[in-house]
């Protein structure tokens, strides 16, 4: 009945509104006077409430108006006439994650969300994923972005279609009523949200009594800190912190929030505090609005309209339409522009709420409809400079900026044609940034930066990428008003460019050191922002010739115009080997020199563009003069050149800098190539004698050439040297880099594979560096992937690392070192690397030149320089210094330079002359270098020749050699002789000698290693000898290999006895020998002996808490407060929830020197900074001395006393001492010594039927058991006793998370808890990795379980014994029902290991007397651990029997003993338990004890070996024995039968009695009826990850936070213990954890891991590893790209796959409780500054 009348009352409303004269203000009558009713009310509403009425009130009436009928009859209908969407258009939240194909893409800003992506075909090829900054699309649908599978498989029409306008399939009434109500609505939306605080409502929405209603607004702004508002909050409105802070969270999320709702009067002095504390703290007032409560009222409801045309527009492709109409239309008075351009030019000064909602608005609407795009890319591009004003004077991200969406509309191919066409938008563009820089020129025009503001520089260079998305796609075709507006566009962006031209010049400081840095980070920015837009503008330009030469031409006219470091003299006549240079002359390191010439290098890319696609021929070449256009670049590279010389020290760090980015990868496309691209170009315009003497004297060289100058002074001539070095160099690099498309016949391919090459001779390299190391394109891809299995073999990557590249041996004839790409200690590292290589592979050490490709004929003339005059001049000049032996005049790297030369000439020599006739060839340098200077003897060969005997030149002499010779097959080349055939003796000779000397050298050496290996083998035989000889009664009863029968027999009995000596308990244990135990101190180096009395040796140690076998995950055990000792730790539960484990790593110490250690730590730790997050020194931490290891305590290392056992004895005792004896003994002296402490008339229910009937000897004495034997205890010196009570008071602190307490009656279990948890964990760690229980553990591992196990015994002597034995009797009263209490727990509750731990070394306090110290003998401890034992593994196999819910089904197999016994040992249990299981075979029975009691036995086995010294049976040090074979060992090393149901036959009459009591306990039929643990337990593992990381990606996107309904970003991480998935770093999620505020992660890592933790971050692709709420860090995760590398913060984004080994390794550091080291060790090496607050995680 309700919904039909609300149905009416909206559909009178809509006729009311539709009849009215005018809707518009019907309509807004109705919002004024139920738009206040709802919103901003005195007493605020839940939003449930607020949500309803809206929904009632008000947009329920607007869709009838819109439909005209109710609601949902007219979406029905309308669903039934419209086809879904062919865009997907999901806008994307900030952090998620998307996806881009590498292979189809038209650009990088083309990307798909993860559930189309799930569903395309890009999934199979190359492609990347990033977290996107918010704001973006998806484009999936979208024909223009995609080159194949634009659509995935959920928004694929069928057919690929492009985006075309739909054709409007609404009713016409429907479509005039959309319209109408459209328009009604977005103008009342845009009023309100581009509203300024003096506005006046309009008369349709003025409320008839205006109340004095305000609200105080404060508004968000990225000045002011979160500690700036909540301080200035809490001073000026009078609200607690916690409410400054929900304030302060709400206006940084929404954008701005009522503080105060009050009088007009009462709201301005609100305001007026709020900006005076505000102005007081960060010297700028916060923004602070009055508003009426009306007016805030409707802002929120446009709000709420602005989500609700979202969904309208979403129901028909016609509503889209209609919206899109009303929102571009122009206004009728022409005044004000489109409502949609009100909205976009108000951005800047709306919050965050309205613009997020005004953007998604626009994104569902005009992006989605290609013509509407068009015209609303229109108004953009018409509002560009007001937009992009707006947003650098705005404080807010662009992310949040109406400016970000030009990536949406600027990057389709064809829309960008348009907005050039129609709107010009490069010029709009390049006017807008000139204008932005206005301020930043000087008087002549150039741009300077000093004092910039980094903030607004920042903002206008984002600028730039508007310009590279407009140029992303170059056109096929070109049409005319396209190439018109181009040209326009390019010659604006010249004028640009002519502001960079030659700016920020440097002139070389003399005298004194300069005072103040220039600015130059500016500049380089800008250069930065250009690198990839200057050749796209000649990618442009070279599609068409036309445009080529236009562009070229005007390129050049503005260079002409460029007047900058103009010549300040005339020029003048230069002589050198008589030829005459005629130009003006210029000093770099005198007059001013600019490192930015765009210009100029910008002509220089497109002379290569006109000579490769033959324009050149149209050009008017004589009006260029291309030595005046080089003339800067020169200049740059002589300034790199004097740098790299030291000449302009004095002018800092900056030009340093600046050289480093000219040359670096970043830069040196556009900067250095282009600079040498440049001098090439004038190298084939200019005579080459005179090109070489000009930049002689550019490098001011000339005069020391033509040896006018001399001078002594060291500096100087080190000046000339450095200076000949570059200049060099130079010549090499023009002659020699080739490697351009247009200069030599190369493919860009091949110029990647060379950098490649080149990268990869310094050092074997990982793919991201490889990818580092060389330059992006546009779409920031390298090439690298197309080239890297042509020249190099992939080494796949450890379980840590990373793989590496090695490049092919056949690649290393192309290595140049001197690469023009190297730098100075890239050279340096790739000339080592490859002569160590050639050395290793017995060649000559010269690193001879490659041949390089042939010069295209453009560029031919180059090689001129090789063979003039001024050439050979100059290489003669450096040798001829070379002679002279006066080491001042020369370096070593100068005669490598020069021998380069004259390699490349005599290789260009040889290729001219293999290709064509002698007397076609006129490049004669052989016979240059031969004539030039003979006379005197000083021609180039002839010095060449004298070289090889210049001893200091012995690095070279290979290089010397080899070029030789070269000069030998050149001339037989000339002489048409066989090269091979008529080498010169000369040169063969030297061969010869040194193949020679080689050889005798390897001999001499092999010969050494032989009489050396003789020598040693010589000392083993005598060893051998003297220990025979010392030891001579041993080997004298060793058999003779000879030996017959007799010597069989007692081989045989020696093996008896030593099997009979490998049993650890009972009557027929082994012996413990006496071992002496010598150990070095690592902090003092001295050595001692442990002994029981001597000083304490301690070994480093960690305790901590552990989850790691636990079977129930996520439940901590409950500690009593009472401390009745009933529940943990008294009994650990078989759960394993959690435990203590002590781990050491072995690094012994003297207890002293430990303390003085820690107290030396503990003084230099607190003044380290941030030392804290490292080690906790309140809880004793400190890093162990010697491998860093984090410990938190020590363990006194014990030894072992030696034990002769006395078998006649222990014989005779066990005829009296059966288990059923040993019940009643032990039952008398525990109810004795209680009568004792509670007074002799003291009758209590403990074994008052005392026998039970298991003896009928009657009742024993209380001190019947001292009657088998006593001794005396041991004694510990007070050091050693000192240790044990700080270990056993660590273990106890760390274990029960309380306060340090030694005499806490848990003190002693804790140290029994430890000594079986750790024993467990170590086992278990075997098994999992399939390792022998003994020999596999390292002998530090093996000492620290000693150590351990040891000082557990201990505690018994170190605690009251009342205490002891009380823990002792409440520990058997599980084993004997008879002395049970109510509260002891049932067989299935508690963990038989640890109680088995606990008893045996509890037990010998039974002993101890009033008045005598006592402790059992050898032999009465042998039969304790027996019984112990026994009752121990009855209890268990019991145990196993009741908590096995199905057994297994074994086939076959004849029934035997065993099986027998287990069959009527479970029909007992059966009947006594009532539980009925039929169909169980005694052979199923006996398997699952088997195999569930293996774990127990195999932990019991370590504890005895460790407690004994008794030595374990071979069969369980190897791996290659049966499990059989393996249990059958431990059994007879725990002296216990290998058919363990035996034992239920041997003490028939004790199982008689307990089988009943244990069964038919009320506790354990409570057990049954809940779950319990099945043995053997199950191993924890980490979690299984998928293989491919999308997938996890996957389940990040779909997260939803439990406690948030928002779609703010969230943080997905993954517990890799349980696999629950968190929301971590947010405040929806924060807990409370011992009153402190904590993370998700931290709180589940408490109950999860015990403070332990293992997340993986997924969206940042990293693990977090947590020891505790203040420490943690961060690891790698187990996800490899194909290239062997981990991918943090998907910063790459290449496809990552699970390495198994990676994760395995994870897994073992959490099982082997090395996680808390992990983190030290990493924590140690980092440099941490500033700490990261791990508890907030």
């Amino acid at each position: 009945m309700a919904e039909t009348e609300k149905s009416l009352d909206g559909l009178e409303l809509s006729k009311e509104w539709l009849e009215a004269a005018d809707t518009r203000a019907q309509l807004l009558r109705y919002l004024k006077e139920q738009v206040p009713r709802i919103f901003c009310l005195k007493t605020e509403s839940s939003p449930q409430e607020e949500e309803e009425l809206m929904q009632r009130r008000l947009l329920h009436p607007l869709e009838c108006f819109l439909f005209g009928e109710d609601p949902q009859e007219g979406l029905e209908k309308l669903k039934q006439g419209s086809t879904s969407s062919q865009l997907c258009g999901r806008v994307f939240k900030e952090g998620e994650t998307v996806y881009s194909c590498r292979d189809c893409a038209i650009d990088p800003t083309c990307v798909m969300c993860m559930d189309c992506f799930q569903g395309s075909v890009h999934k199979s090829h190359r492609y990347k994923m990033h977290a996107s900054s918010g704001g973006g699309f998806c484009d999936c649908g979208d024909v223009e972005a995609w080159k194949i599978g634009p659509c995935c498989s959920k928004h694929d029409p069928g057919a690929a279609t492009s985006m075309v306008m739909d054709e409007c399939l609404l009713q016409r009434e429907l479509h005039e009523r959309a319209e109408t109500l459209f328009r009604s609505l977005l103008q009342y939306v845009t009023d309100f949200l581009v509203w300024e605080e003096n506005s006046e409502l309009s008369a349709e929405l003025q409320p008839r009594p205006k109340d004095n209603a305000y609200y105080c607004v404060l508004y968000n702004d990225e000045h002011h800190s979160y500690d700036h508002v909540i301080l200035t909050l809490q001073r000026s409105v009078n609200c607690n912190e916690a409410e400054a802070q929900t304030h302060t969270a709400l206006i940084d999320k929404e954008g701005r929030r009522a503080v105060k709702r009050g009088t007009l009067r009462s709201c301005q002095q609100a305001k007026d505090l709020i900006r005076s504390n505000s102005d007081q703290i960060s010297q700028q007032p916060l923004r602070v609005e009055i508003l009426h409560a009306a007016v805030m009222a409707h802002q929120t409801f446009a709000l709420r309209l602005g989500s609700w045309f979202q969904k309208i527009i979403s129901y028909s492709v016609g509503f889209r339409q209609a919206f899109c109409l009303v929102a571009l239309e122009k206004n009728p008075d022409g005044e004000q522009p489109c409502l949609i351009s009100r909205l976009m030019l108000h951005d800047a000064r709306m919050f965050k709420g309205a613009r997020k909602i005004v953007h998604e608005l626009i994104f569902c609407s005009m992006l989605m409809e290609t013509e509407f795009k068009r015209l609303f890319a229109l108004e953009f591009t018409k509002h560009f400079k007001q937009l992009q004003k707006d947003f650098i004077n705005d404080d807010h991200e662009r992310s949040i900026s109406i400016t970000a969406l030009s990536v949406q509309i600027f990057t389709v191919p064809t829309l960008a044609r348009q907005l050039i066409e129609e709107a010009n938008v490069i010029k709009v563009i390049v006017e807008t940034v000139m204008e932005m820089l206005r301020d930043h020129q000087d008087v002549n025009s150039r741009f300077f930066f000093l004092g910039y503001n980094s903030d607004k520089l920042s903002r206008i260079q984002i600028i730039f990428h508007d310009l590279r998305y407009i140029l992303i796609s170059k056109p096929a075709v070109w049409t005319a008003e396209l190439r018109v507006q181009f040209l326009e566009g390019f010659k604006v962006f010249l004028r640009l460019l002519r502001c960079m031209q030659g700016m920020e010049e440097v002139k070389r400081q003399f005298g004194q050191h300069i005072a103040v840095e220039p600015e130059w980070e500016a500049g380089f920015s800008l250069q930065i922002q250009l690198r990839h837009i200057l050749p796209m503008f000649q990618d442009w330009c070279s599609s068409e010739d036309e445009i080529l030469l236009l562009a070229f031409k005007e390129c050049h006219r503005v260079l002409m115009q460029c007047g900058n470091q103009p010549f300040q003299s005339e020029a003048a006549d230069f002589y050198m080997c008589k030829h005459i240079v005629h130009v003006r002359p210029y000093k770099v390191s005198q007059q001013p020199v600019s490192i930015h010439l765009p210009i100029t290098r910008l002509l220089a890319g497109l002379y290569v563009l006109l000579c490769r696609t033959g324009a050149i021929d149209r050009l008017d070449q004589e009006k260029v003069e291309y030595t005046q256009l080089a003339e800067q670049a020169l200049r740059c590279v002589v300034l790199a050149a004097q740098v790299s010389a030291d000449m302009w020290r004095r002018n800092g760090l900056s030009l340093v800098s600046q050289v480093y980015y000219y040359q670096d990868v970043k830069c040196r496309d556009e900067m250095y190539d282009k600079d040498v691209l440049m001098l090439q170009i004038a190298a084939t315009k200019m005579d080459p004698n005179h090109f070489l003497m000009w930049i002689l004297l550019r490098f001011e060289l000339f005069d020391y050439f033509n040896g006018s100058c001399s001078s002594k002074d060291q500096d100087e001539l080190l000046q000339w040297n450095r200076l000949t070095e570059e200049m060099l160099y130079l010549i090499i690099v023009i002659v020699g880099e080739r490697y351009m498309p247009g200069i030599s016949n190369v493919t860009k391919e091949e110029v990647t594979m060379r950098e490649v090459i080149h990268l990869l001779c310094i050092e074997p390299m990982a793919h991201s560096t490889l990818a580092k190391g060389l330059p992006e394109n546009e779409c920031h891809e390298t090439g690298l992937e197309t080239v890297i299995t042509k020249v190099a073999t992939f080494r796949k990557p450890g379980v840590s690392g990373h793989g590496l590249y090695e490049v092919k041996k056949e690649r290393l004839a192309e290595f140049n070192p001197f690469f023009y790409h190297y730098s100075r200690s890239q050279h340096s590292k790739a000339e080592e690397s490859q002569k160590k290589r050639r050395a290793q592979e017995g060649s000559d050490k010269a690193l001879r030149p490659p041949v390089p490709p042939d010069f295209c004929p453009a560029f031919s003339a180059i090689v001129r320089l090789l063979c003039c005059d001024i050439f050979v001049h100059v290489l003669r000049c450096v040798l001829q210094r070379v002679m002279e032996e006066q080491t001042t005049h020369w370096t070593e790297a100068m005669v490598q330079r020069a021998l380069h030369l004259i390699g490349q000439a005599l290789l260009e020599e040889r290729a001219q002359l293999e290709n064509r006739t002698v007397e076609e060839v006129s490049f004669d340098f052989s016979l240059k270098a031969c004539k030039i200077g003979s006379e005197h003897g000083k021609s180039l060969f002839l010095l060449l020749s004298k070289m090889k005997l210049v001893p200091s030149l012995d690095a070279q002499k290979d290089m010397v050699k080899w070029v030789l010779q070269m000069f030998e097959i050149v001339k037989c080349l000339r002489d048409k002789s066989n090269p091979s055939a008529s080498t010169s003796v000369e040169a063969a000779k030297p061969e010869e000698s040194v193949q020679d000397k080689d050889k005798a050298e390897r001999k001499r050496k092999a010969e050494a290693a032989k009489l050396h290996r003789q020598k040693i083998m010589a000392q083993m035989s005598a060893m051998q000898k003297n220990f025979i000889e010392s030891n001579k009664m041993l080997y004298d009863n060793m058999p003779e290999s000879g030996t017959q029968g007799e010597t069989v027999t007692a081989m045989e009995s020696c093996a008896m006895e030593l099997m009979e000596m490998c049993v650890a308990i009972g009557p027929h244990r082994g012996s413990t020998p006496a071992e002496r135990e010598v150990l070095t101190c690592i902090l003092c180096q001295e050595e001692q002996e442990v002994t029981a009395q001597a000083q304490a040796m301690v070994l480093t140690a960690c305790v901590q808490r552990s989850t790691v076998l636990t079977q129930c995950r996520g439940k901590m055990p409950v500690n009593r407060a009472d401390g009745t000792g009933t529940s943990y730790p008294l009994f650990m539960p078989p759960e394993l929830a959690v435990g203590t484990h002590t781990g050491s790593c072995g690094h012994v110490m003297h207890a002293t020197c430990w303390q003085k250690y820690f107290e030396a730590v503990q003084n230099t730790t607190r003044n380290r900074l941030h030392a804290e997050l490292i080690i906790d020194l309140e809880n004793g931490e400190y890093l162990c001395p010697l491998c860093k290891s984090l410990c938190n305590t020590v363990i006194p290392l014990i030894p072992l006393e030696p034990l002769t056992f006395n078998y006649e004895n222990a014989e005779i005792i066990g005829q009296h001492l059966t288990l059923p004896r040993w019940i009643q003994i032990l039952s008398a002296r525990l109810k004795g010594l209680k009568s004792l402490s509670q007074g002799n008339d003291c009758n209590t229910q403990d074994g008052a039927d005392g026998d039970l009937g298991l003896c009928g000897e009657g009742q024993p004495d209380f001190r019947s058991i001292l009657s088998y034997g006593v001794q005396e205890p041991r004694k510990f010196s007070n050091s050693i006793v000192e240790m044990l009570v700080v270990c056993a008071t660590t273990v106890h602190r760390v274990g029960l998370q309380t306060a340090p307490n030694e005499l806490c009656p848990k003190v002693p279990l804790m140290a029994w808890n430890t000594c079986a948890f750790t024993i467990q964990a170590i086992e278990n760690v075997l098994r999992e990795d399939d390792k022998p229980l003994f020999g596999s553990l390292q002998n530090r591992q093996l000492a620290g379980l000693k150590a351990i196990v040891k000082f557990s015994a201990a505690q018994r002597l170190m605690s009251s014994q009342a205490v002891i034995r009380r823990h002792f009797a409440e520990l058997l009263a599980v084993l004997l029902p008879i002395m049970s209490r109510n509260d002891t727990p049932s067989l299935l509750e508690v963990d038989f290991f640890h109680l088995m731990v606990a008893l045996v070394l509890s037990a010998p306090s039974l002993y101890q007397e009033e008045t005598v110290d006592l402790q059992p003998s050898a032999v009465s401890t042998a039969y304790n651990h027996l019984h112990i034992v026994h009752l121990v593994t009855m209890a268990h196999v019991l145990q196993i029997l009741l908590s096995s819910k199905d057994f297994p089904a074994v086939m076959g197999g004849e029934e035997t003993e065993e099986t027998r016994a287990a069959a009527e040992l479970f029909t007992i249990v059966s009947q006594h338990t009532g539980r009925l299981i039929q169909d169980v075979s005694g052979r199923s029975l006996a398997e699952r004890v088997k195999k569930g009691i293996e774990p127990f036995l195999r932990c019991a086995a370590l504890f005895f070996s460790c407690l004994t010294g008794v030595q374990p049976p071979e069969e369980l040090s190897s791996a290659a024995v049966t499990s059989q074979g393996q249990s059958e060992a431990l059994c007879s090393y725990l002296a216990l039968p290998s058919n363990l149901f035996q034992l239920f036959q041997e003490h028939r009459d004790t199982a008689a009695v307990l089988l009943p009591r244990w069964c038919g306990s009320p506790a354990l039929t409570k057990a049954l009826k809940v779950q319990t643990v099945r043995y053997p337990r199950r191993p924890n593992h980490l979690i299984d990850l998928p293989e491919d990381y999308s997938t996890l990606l996957n389940q990040a996107c779909h997260f939803q936070c439990p406690r948030s309904t928002d779609d703010e970003r969230k943080h997905p991480t993954l517990c890799l213990f349980c696999g629950a998935m968190l929301c971590s770093q947010s405040s929806c999620c924060l807990t409370q954890l011992d009153e402190e505020d904590v993370g998700a992660c931290t709180a589940h890592a408490a109950t999860c891991g015990a403070g332990v933790g293992m997340f993986l971050r997924i969206r940042e692709c990293e693990i977090v590893l947590m020891a505790s709420r203040t420490r943690g860090s961060t690891y790698p995760a187990p996800y490899l790209d194909d290239y062997g590398e981990t991918d943090p913060h998907l910063g790459r984004g290449n496809p990552l796959h699970l390495c198994p080994e990676r994760y395995r390794k994870l897994n073992q550091l959490w099982q082997q409780h090395c996680i808390l080291e992990e983190i030290a060790r990493s924590l140690e090496v980092v440099n941490v500054m500033f700490a990261f607050e791990w508890q907030m995680l």
